[in-house]
């Protein structure tokens, strides 16, 4: 009997969780606030990708994708209570509720998809057109997948449980009376695709650890060839190296230059500031706010919900600051890349026309001394 009436008490159709006016008055202003630095984040990111070649690779490209998607996430949460004011068959509101069941959700699978591009890349060895190429798909299966159920949901109308669109206490989404479903259409998809994501940037760095391993490995082996090269050289007098020791001289600087390939991809860079700083951070307030009250109908905690609305409409912040960090720490390596290729190739010029040198010296006169490089 009590497994029976702890399951009633959860099945239970709850109300919304009565609020001060104060209290709604102070919800809408921090969700505005958040909501605007959310479009800050998104005309960021829209802007820098328009004008700055450094943000294209294949991440950047499908955080600028969502970016739209964020713009409409942010409407939403800018409305904030304004909606709950006309009550639940205002225009206003159904539009609200409509763009809250679609766009968070969205904006989850777009990360999901941003770390199976990375797993594409890494053990797939997928090149950038090749990922570009799934990115239509993408749009379509998101698009498809957020639309349908949000739209539904605005014509379904019940005399026991009224409309499924309505209020959840200061916006509009699944209304509290529809205890289930949220937990269906809503939590399960987001929260399925975060582990998920999990799963696949755990993957990526434990495979970016083998290769950094691999790496060192090569580097130390390079360097004890380097120290064994060079005591060679020092039992060599100047005449016997006169034909030979530019080119290898040219050879190890070369290599000291271009060692072996380290991978492009960051574990910093792919698997901290996407998973944990944006996902977790966004997600862990509303998800224990509904868990909470799927428990127990009458719960109610007015500091919960301002971290609801906060983490809510802070979507779009992250994604921008997740765009310009990681934009950021790429440029940087590839100048870094780029100055490493301008320095070998100039080395590569100074030793051949070294050679050069020393082979015209030694054959017009032979006698003469060739100086130490």
């Amino acid at each position: 009997m009590s497994i029976i009436t702890a399951l009633a008490n959860i099945l239970h159709p709850r109300g919304e969780v009565a609020l001060t006016n104060e209290q709604r008055i102070t919800l809408a202003a921090v969700t505005r606030v958040a909501s605007a630095l959310s479009a800050i984040g998104v005309i960021t990111i829209i802007t820098t990708f328009s004008l700055s070649r450094h943000f294209r690779n294949p991440m950047h490209r499908l955080i600028f994708i969502n970016a739209f998607y964020n713009a409409f996430d942010v409407v939403c949460t800018m409305i904030s209570v304004s909606g709950y004011s006309g009550g639940n068959k205002s225009a206003l509101y159904q539009f609200q509720g409509f763009l809250n069941q679609m766009f968070p959700v969205a904006d989850v699978l777009w990360t999901l998809f941003m770390a199976i591009d990375v797993y594409l890349i890494v053990f797939r060895c997928y090149e950038t057109l090749a990922v570009r190429r799934l990115e239509w798909k993408y749009m379509i299966g998101i698009t498809t997948f957020t639309f349908i159920p949000a739209f539904i949901m605005l014509f379904i109308d019940t005399l026991d449980k009224g409309p499924m669109c309505g209020s959840v206490t200061f916006w509009c989404a699944i209304a509290p009376k529809w205890v289930l479903f949220p937990i269906v259409i809503y939590y399960v998809p987001i929260w399925s695709s975060i582990l998920i994501t999990m799963v696949l940037y755990i993957l990526v760095g434990m495979e970016i650890a083998r290769r950094r391993m691999a790496h060192d490995t090569a580097m130390s082996s390079i360097d004890d060839s380097y120290s064994n090269c060079d005591d060679f050289d020092t039992q060599l007098s100047p005449r016997h190296i006169s034909t030979s020791y530019s080119a290898d001289e040219s050879l190890v600087s070369v290599s000291r230059l271009n060692p072996p390939k380290r991978s492009s991809l960051s574990f910093r860079q792919y698997v901290l500031m996407s998973l944990f700083f944006f996902l977790l951070s966004v997600w862990v307030a509303p998800s224990t706010n509904r868990v909470a009250a799927f428990i127990d109908p009458s719960f109610g905690s007015y500091p919960l919900l301002l971290a609801v609305g906060i983490s809510g409409s802070l979507r779009g912040f992250w994604n921008g600051l997740v765009f310009i960090t990681v934009g950021l720490k790429s440029w940087r390596r590839r100048n870094e890349e780029e100055c490493a290729m301008h320095l070998s190739r100039d080395m590569r010029d100074d030793d051949a026309s070294g050679t050069n040198a020393s082979t015209h010296s030694a054959t017009q006169a032979p006698a003469r001394s060739i100086p130490d490089i």
